[in-house]
C-alpha cells in the first residue's frame, strides 16, 4: 500500500492554487479561463503515476469549504467565459464534496459559460446530473483515460478499462455534458520512446472517437516514491521534450483539433538550456492556434539539426 499522506497542510477555506489563462474554444476562439485549485480530500484511487495526492486534505472539507474557495479565488481572479475547477480528485465523490452544496455553487458559477470539473469515469452517473441541472452554462467533465495501452492500464491504479471509460462518455454525452480527456506521455511501463509516442497517439484517437472535445497530453515525472522505484528497475523513464513535440505535430497533422500540451513546470524535460524556452513558448503558441509551427532549431543542442 503507497503512503499517501499530503506532504502540504492546506487550509479547507482557501484553494491551494488559481490562476487565469487561456483556452481555444471548439471553433477556435480563444477564451478567458479562470482555474481554481481547490483543496479537497485525498482521492480515493491510488494511480501510480499521480502525485496531486501531496497538495490534498486527509479529511473531508468542511460543508460549504468549496464555496470559500472558490469566493476567495474569484474575487481575486478576472472576468473570463470559462471556469475550471480541479480538485486533485474527483469532483462528483460525495466523501469529498456534498450535493447539499451544488446549487451554491452553481448560483457563484451564473456569469460562465463553461464550467469543467475533473472526474473518474467510474463515478460519471446521475450525480453529475443533479449538478447539471443546477447549473447556468455548460458543463464539462474532464476524465483520465491516461493510456489504451493493454498491458499498460490495469497496471495504473486507476481501477478501471476501456469499456468503463466508454460507458462514461457515452453516459455524459447523452445527457448533453461535454468530454475532455487526459492522456499520459510516457506512462510508466513503456519505455521505448517511439512506443510511448505510438501509444499516446492512438490513446487521442480513442478518446476523440468516443466524443471527446478535446484532448490534454500530461508529461508523466519521476516525483514520488513509487515512480522513482519504478524508474530504478527500469520500468519508467523521464518523457521528453521531443516526444511531447512528436504527439502534438502528429496529432495536429491528422486533423485533431483541441489537442493541448500541458506545458506546467516542464523544465524537467529539457536538455538544452538555449532552446528549451523556445520550445516551450511555441507548444504554448500551438495550444492556443491549434496549428502547426516550425520547429526550432538550436545550434547548441542540434536536436532538429
Amino acid at each position: 500500500m503507497m503512503n499517501r499522506k499530503p506532504e502540504v497542510q492546506l487550509n479547507p477555506f482557501i484553494p491551494y492554487h488559481f490562476l487565469h489563462e487561456q483556452e481555444p474554444d471548439s471553433a477556435g476562439v480563444v477564451q478567458e479561463v479562470n482555474t481554481i485549485f481547490l483543496a479537497s480530500k485525498t482521492c480515493a484511487f491510488s494511480c501510480i503515476f499521480c502525485d496531486l495526492w501531496k497538495s490534498t486534505l486527509e479529511q473531508s472539507p468542511p460543508k460549504g469549504a468549496f464555496l470559500h474557495q472558490m469566493d476567495y479565488a474569484l474575487k481575486r481572479l478576472p472576468d473570463a467565459q470559462v471556469v475550471k475547477l480541479y480538485n486533485n480528485g474527483n469532483f462528483f465523490d460525495v466523501k469529498t464534496l456534498s450535493p447539499d452544496d451544488y446549487l451554491d455553487i452553481c448560483r457563484r458559477l451564473n456569469r460562465y459559460e463553461r464550467v469543467i470539473v475533473e472526474n473518474h469515469p467510474l463515478l460519471c452517473g446521475p450525480i453529475c446530473l443533479r449538478f447539471q441541472q443546477q447549473l447556468a452554462g455548460q458543463l464539462e467533465v474532464a476524465m483520465g483515460l491516461e493510456t489504451i495501452h493493454p498491458g499498460v492500464l490495469p497496471r495504473l491504479g486507476k481501477q478501471f478499462n476501456k469499456a468503463d471509460f466508454c460507458r462514461a462518455a457515452d453516459f455524459l454525452l447523452s445527457h448533453h455534458i461535454d468530454v475532455r480527456v487526459f492522456v499520459l506521455l510516457n506512462p510508466p511501463y513503456l519505455t521505448e520512446p517511439r512506443e510511448s509516442v505510438y501509444w499516446t497517439l492512438e490513446s487521442i484517437r480513442f478518446a476523440f472517437a468516443q466524443g471527446a472535445t478535446c484532448c490534454a497530453v500530461i508529461p508523466t515525472r519521476a516525483t514520488t516514491a513509487e515512480m522513482q522505484r519504478l524508474a530504478q528497475q527500469g520500468d519508467y523513464q523521464i518523457p521528453t521534450l521531443d516526444m511531447l513535440e512528436d504527439v502534438v505535430e502528429k496529432a495536429l497533422q491528422d486533423g485533431y483539433r483541441r489537442v493541448f500540451a500541458d506545458t506546467w513546470d516542464i523544465a524537467f524535460m529539457a536538455r538544452c538550456p538555449h532552446c528549451f524556452e523556445a520550445r516551450k513558448q511555441r507548444l504554448e503558441r500551438m495550444n492556443l492556434t491549434q496549428r502547426l509551427e516550425a520547429r526550432i532549431h538550436c545550434a547548441y543542442c542540434q536536436t532538429h539539426a
